[in-house]
């Protein structure tokens, strides 16, 4: 190979190079690792056939909770990557109960209390396009969401006059397509606000539901590398198990803080 020919094959690769890892737009990161949690207050409603007839808790308001959450973005290129989302509920449930149903042909009728934990797993992978190369990027994902819902304890209470306990444990998980939509404005270069919103919907299978959530919030980086982020998050949970008829509603809302490393 000669001099020039190692040259040119040189210089091209450094082209190639430059333009694989060329800057993004002001208002992404090439890569990003957010940790933090959200402080709410969760509503939440559950509906079901147990030993003691079907149950209804109405909307039961929990007290406020800290809920750990991390997220983590990764581009390929400059306007296309991953998005990951995760965060857990995991905390006592201990709604009153009462309610009616129809078993074998037999009117029951019975009220009592659950003593349980409820547990709520979230994950969310999208893969993303951005739009724009200022400081406006607009973006939109698509991808899966795995979801996990478990209560998990002791019901006690009185069916047709008659008292009596048991434990109740129901748990189901699934796999859902995801939509998710955002916007980034950088206002400087050590800050930035932004919108997200998402949508998962599953139909078919032993569970099924919706979920919607969105957040607004805005990052002030100390550092290049190190940065605040203050959100308002809202998340929006009904899931259905067409097996019994159970409903589980979960609205969970609140502001959230990171800190966001970006690499």
């Amino acid at each position: 190979m000669s001099v020039r020919t190692k040259a040119i094959y040189a210089a091209s690769l450094l082209a190639l190079s430059a333009t694989a890892w060329a800057d993004p737009a002001p208002a992404l990161d090439r890569a990003s690792v957010s940790v933090g949690a959200f402080y709410t207050e969760p509503h939440i409603s559950y509906e079901g056939d147990t030993n003691y007839g079907r149950i209804d808790t109405g909307t039961y308001k929990a007290d406020h909770v800290t809920l750990p959450r991390v997220k983590a973005q990764l581009l390929l290129g400059d306007s296309q990557g991953f998005d990951f989302d995760y965060y857990r509920y995991d905390k006592n449930y201990t709604p009153s109960l009462s309610g009616s149903t129809n078993i074998n042909g037999l009117p029951l009728t019975g009220n009592g209390r659950l003593n349980a934990k409820l547990k709520l797993d979230l994950a969310n992978l999208a893969y993303k396009w951005w739009i724009g190369s200022g400081n406006d990027v607009f973006g939109i994902g698509v991808g899966a969401a795995y979801y996990k819902a478990q209560v998990k304890g002791t019901a006690s209470g009185v069916l047709n006059g008659v008292s009596g306990s048991g434990a109740y444990d129901e748990s189901e998980d699934a796999f859902a397509p995801l939509l998710e939509l955002g916007w980034r404005h950088a206002v400087s270069e050590n800050v930035r606000v932004y919108a997200d919103a998402s949508g998962i919907r599953k139909s078919g299978g032993k569970i099924t539901g919706h979920i919607y959530g969105g957040a607004v919030g805005v990052e002030w980086y100390v550092t290049p590398a190190i940065g605040v982020v203050a959100e308002y998050t809202a998340n929006k949970i009904k899931l259905n198990r067409e097996r019994d008829g159970s409903d589980l509603n979960v609205r969970l809302n609140g502001p959230a803080a990171y800190v966001k490393f970006r690499f």
